[in-house]
């Protein structure tokens, strides 16, 4: 009797293993829910990025005001005509 109890205590204790360190088991779960917390974040984060450069896209296409005050914000550009004047920063 003691031998089959000391046999079902092993299985017991091989089977818990399976289920606590196992491929599937409870800490391999928690760090995949972790992962997929941490994807959901940044899926977020892209998908509002892309929204900002749908509607950037959208505005740029539509109005060419928004098209000029870009090319001058970003690129420097001036009218013919006009006069640009650089003021230099001071240096401390």
């Amino acid at each position: 009797m003691k031998i089959a109890i000391g046999i079902l205590t092993v299985i017991l204790l091989a089977l818990q293993q399976q289920i606590w360190f196992g491929q599937s088991g409870y800490f391999e779960r928690k760090a995949l829910a972790e992962r997929q917390t941490e994807q959901q974040q940044r899926t977020e984060s892209l998908t509002l990025r892309n929204a900002k450069m749908t509607a950037e896209v959208v505005a740029l296409k539509s109005n060419s005001a928004a098209f000029e005050a870009r090319a001058r914000s970003e690129l420097g550009m001036v009218r013919e005509g006009e006069v640009f004047y650089l003021i230099p920063e001071p240096q401390n």
